[in-house]
């Protein structure tokens, strides 16, 4: 991380001065008349989008929920590769790292061919295929993910913290697209039990779980299968001879049904979700009054001929297998795309609900969050126009309409008895589920969503510039070597949440500073030129990088140019004092066989610029010399800033 830029300072680097200088929030204050966006639920979606708005001090933020306070014991637990990414990005990855259990390999169990009463071993593969992704698929509890966003929110420039205890009661969204949407909240906490705010917004966000006040305000329904599979989960610490208990293990077994084991941090907890009795049409799970003492027989019948002591519930209930999903992510109907403009929004829970167990659920919603919270930023600033927050709904139902589908196969797979024999019509044969489960590993990592081509997606007619960065995908990092001070990272690690642009320049086989360098002449152009996107939408006094964030890779070794000959553009001068920022340009590591161009299949003669998304996500690729399809890209949503 880069600090020091305005002046030397002491402490935590990561805590901002306009953090520092605030003093703690009373927890008994009164709601703001007044804000830019109002998120309505503080889960995981909601500080997800809230940790990325308070990096920007101008945009006023109000963050409530019906809890009195932060949660402190979480149900979800599985965050994918893609979620790792992500909270590199918000600056707290290594925390995750260092707490959470590391799902490296998922064993399968099904009936003892000798014994069909029994479970025996039948398979096991690798969690995560290589190279997908350097961080791996982890369990941490949920609650210590809601600390790292609360702290991540503390510490930003907006010091936003979560105001507990209201329960929005409705939403007034009036017929000018001008007005402000009008939030009534009643107050809970002692002293002012029943009193009623009203907070008026410019957006609003329902990140208020699958009961969502917001959506029904808007007049969205969630549509989908009814829930009639039990499940049954718990967190237990347990003595135990079942061999794969400190492995993410399926277990398929002839009567006693199916479980799943997931260890979970620490060391010792195990969290057990099992399979319970079909429910009638219309019954809930609760009408059955399943006890803690039923769930653990259900596990011991399930692992036999293994015993399971449990010597103390963490945390358990019983839950419904349903898969749900609303129609649409915003209040504009249908037959007005593009006339007017989004003014609320729902994510998460809100807008689609499924079963837990293939630990897709918070991940998926927190990148709602994510792609909803640097397009609302972007308008709120001045820098986009706001037509782009349709494309919000667009993105993320294409996103949970896979999921549903793929939930509602996963389920269904994992709740079928096992076959029995090869002429058993009935079951599901247990290698047949292993290997479904090996091929959805993408989907699962969350490495496997694709944007379609959209005012912010490109076309793919130059594609072929940079085959591994896959237009609508997530970049795909890759190892490199930093030029000014040699230390290997991963390319993909200069990538935070703050709300702007990456330009990568994949420089052409010359030098930069050799005669026809397309990169030099880039510079040049990125520099110079009045069509230049990074001189067009950079407001006067900003640092050079405060919207775009220009970043070269070359071809070279690192030992063979000098940082002096760079074009200036890549080392900036920056901030009160004018200093330089030398952290711009990379090379392949050599040393250790890992060549990026080869690895991402990057032309070696041509060079490409790969545009990123602020979430991270590869919006357009194009060569080094389209100066033109450069400036047109960002001409069509973009608001000039000179």
């Amino acid at each position: 991380m880069q600090f020091h830029l305005d002046g030397f300072r002491v402490g935590d680097p990561a805590v901002t001065q306009a953090a520092e200088a605030l003093p703690p929030p009373s927890p008994t204050r009164s709601l703001p008349p007044e804000v830019d966006v109002l998120i309505v639920g503080s889960g995981p979606t909601g500080l997800t989008l809230a940790a990325q708005l308070a990096v920007f001090p101008d945009i006023s933020v109000c963050i409530v929920d019906q809890k009195d306070g932060p949660l402190e014991l979480g149900q979800a637990d599985g965050i994918a590769c893609r979620t790792m990414e992500m909270f590199h990005a918000f600056g707290f990855v290594e925390r995750v790292l260092k707490e959470s259990y590391w799902v490296n390999e998922t064993v399968f169990w099904k009936p003892d061919p000798e014994d069909p009463r029994h479970i025996a071993r039948s398979g096991r593969i690798q969690d995560v295929e290589d190279g997908l992704s350097e961080f791996p698929h982890v369990i941490l509890n949920q609650a210590r993910v809601h600390d790292f966003f609360l702290e991540r929110m503390r510490h930003s420039r907006g010091a936003l913290v979560p105001d507990y205890s209201r329960r929005l009661v409705d939403l007034e969204i009036p017929g000018r697209s001008d007005a402000r949407v009008a939030a009534r909240l009643e107050r809970a906490d002692a002293g002012h039990e029943g009193e009623i705010e009203t907070v008026r917004a410019r957006y609003v966000v329902g990140c208020d779980g699958a009961r969502s006040t917001v959506r029904r305000s808007i007049g969205r329904e969630l549509h989908g299968d009814a829930a009639n599979q039990a499940w049954g989960v718990m967190d237990v610490l347990a003595v135990t001879d079942f061999p794969d208990i400190r492995f993410k293990a399926v277990v398929h077994s002839t009567n006693g049904g199916n479980l799943l084991v997931i260890p979970r941090e620490g060391g010792y907890l195990v969290r057990l979700y099992i399979e319970l009795d079909k429910l009638d049409e219309n019954e809930r799970a609760a009408n059955r009054d399943i006890t803690i003492e039923q769930l653990i027989a259900a596990a011991q019948r399930i692992l036999s001929p293994y015993t399971l002591e449990v010597e103390e519930v963490a945390w358990w209930s019983v839950y419904e297998i349903g898969q749900r999903l609303t129609e649409k992510f915003d209040d504009v109907p249908h037959d007005q795309v593009g006339a007017p403009f989004p003014r609320v929004f729902i994510a998460g829970d809100a807008c689609h609900t499924h079963s837990p167990k293939a630990g897709q659920g918070m991940n998926v919603s927190m990148r709602d969050g994510f792609n909803l919270g640097w397009k609302l930023a972007s308008v709120l600033s001045g820098r986009c126009r706001p037509d782009i927050l349709h494309s919000y709904s667009r993105e993320r139902h294409g996103v949970a309409k896979q999921l549903i589908d793929f939930d509602r196969e996963f389920a269904e797979m994992f709740s079928a008895r096992p076959k029995t024999s090869a002429d058993d019509e009935g079951g599901v044969d247990p290698a047949q589920f292993q290997q479904y489960f090996q091929q959805a590993g993408r989907f699962t990592a969350g490495t496997a969503t694709r944007y379609a081509p959209s005012v912010l997606v490109g076309d793919g007619a130059h594609q072929h510039l940079a085959e591994g960065f896959v237009i609508g995908t997530r970049l795909h990092s890759a190892p490199v070597v930093r030029l000014a001070d040699a230390k290997p990272i991963h390319l993909g690690h200069v990538v935070d949440a703050d709300g702007r642009w990456r330009l990568f320049a994949f420089a052409d086989h010359r030098a930069p500073d050799a005669p026809g360098s397309r990169l030099a002449a880039l510079c040049n152009f990125l520099d110079a030129d009045p069509r230049s996107p990074i001189l067009r939408y950079t407001g006067e006094g900003m640092d050079i990088d405060a919207v775009f964030d220009l970043r070269a890779v070359v071809q070279q070794g690192h030992r063979s140019l000098a940082v002096g000959n760079l074009p200036t553009i890549l080392r900036p001068t920056k901030g009160r004092y004018g200093l330089v920022d030398y952290e711009k340009v990379f090379c392949p590591d050599l040393e250790a066989g890992q060549d990026i161009y080869e690895m991402r299949r990057i032309d070696r003669a041509a060079g490409a610029l790969v545009l990123v998304r602020p979430d991270q996500h590869v919006a357009h690729v194009v060569p080094l010399d389209g100066f033109e399809a450069l400036a047109a890209f960002f001409e069509r949503f973009m608001i000039p800033a000179r």
